[in-house]
């Protein structure tokens, strides 16, 4: 989809080579701005910032939104190898050079804090600053995985998409119905829109798009990372909606232990979708943290 602008905020519409791969990426605001990365997660799209893009253009920010590897408008690749973490870090590093970037803030939610963690702790000279949203660090998340049996609950879907075809198919069935009916029935009533759902649904039901998301997770399995030792030496801001389904609240703490200089913001009323459920206080603290209120 080609949506061209947000509350009056041109967007521009971009396939970028970084690399390995072909992403698409929504470009937005002053090219001489201070420039910030948005990441994304499952199973969303650049379009998942869409209550953030307009706030950071207006404070005077240089927008960066791919479709991560997999996604909506990005590339695809078939073999699940493909969707190793550090491949998805390489996604972030090329795009950063292909704009002439040396540095950037990043910011990610879901799977897309997880690449964000994960580019900090490899190249952390080419992050400014670091706001991750409703993801622990990614030590924590896999001590929990094996330590604590209510995590392990739930986390079962990681799990499940471990199986061949049967999530492709459940996932994919009925316009992919099982994906609309999650979105709502975790977030907040009223954070996605008929409409908004209609966008993520045309970029789900592309060839070969739940496929390719899928394949993160068994990747995560299958091509596990060498953990990096040492602390995340960018500023660090962690927002987390307390009513998150997927992620116990009692992973942050632990998380920030890995930070050498870390602030938390608790969202009480807002679930996983943070973003969407408590857009105006996400941005007021994102353009606190990245120093532009």
């Amino acid at each position: 989809m080609n949506i061209e602008s947000i509350d009056d905020i041109p967007l521009e519409h971009a396939l970028v080579d970084v690399g390995a791969v072909t992403l698409h990426v929504v470009r937005a605001g002053p090219i001489d701005g201070p420039p910030v990365v948005l990441l994304h997660g499952f199973p969303e799209l650049w379009y998942g910032w869409r209550r953030q893009i307009p706030a950071l253009v207006r404070a005077g920010h240089r927008v960066l939104v791919p479709d991560q590897r997999g996604y909506n408008s990005s590339a695809k690749p078939t073999a699940v190898r493909d969707y190793r973490i550090d491949l998805l870090v390489d996604d972030v590093l090329g795009l950063l050079d292909a704009h002439g970037l040396q540095r950037a803030a990043v910011v990610g939610h879901d799977w897309g804090a997880a690449v964000a963690w994960r580019l900090a702790a490899r190249a952390p000279a080419r992050v400014e600053r670091l706001a991750i949203l409703n993801v622990p660090h990614p030590s924590v998340l896999l001590r929990a995985l094996w330590t604590n049996p209510r995590q392990l609950m739930r986390s079962w879907y990681m799990l499940f998409f471990q199986l061949p075809w049967l999530p492709e198919w459940l996932l994919g069935r009925r316009r992919a119905g099982v994906l609309v009916g999650m979105m709502k029935g975790s977030s907040k009533e009223g954070s996605f829109s008929r409409e908004d759902l209609e966008v993520y649904r045309q970029a789900w039901t592309q060839p070969g798009a739940i496929r390719a998301m899928l394949a993160w997770y068994r990747a995560m399995i299958r091509h596990p990372a060498p953990r990096i030792p040492g602390l995340i030496r960018a500023p660090t801001a962690v927002l987390w909606g307390r009513l998150d389904s997927a992620l116990g609240a009692d992973l942050v703490q632990p998380s920030l232990a890995h930070c050498a200089n870390a602030e938390l913001h608790w969202f009480d009323q807002a679930t996983h979708w943070v973003q969407h459920d408590a857009a105006a206080e996400v941005n007021e603290r994102l353009l606190t943290f990245l120093g532009t209120e």
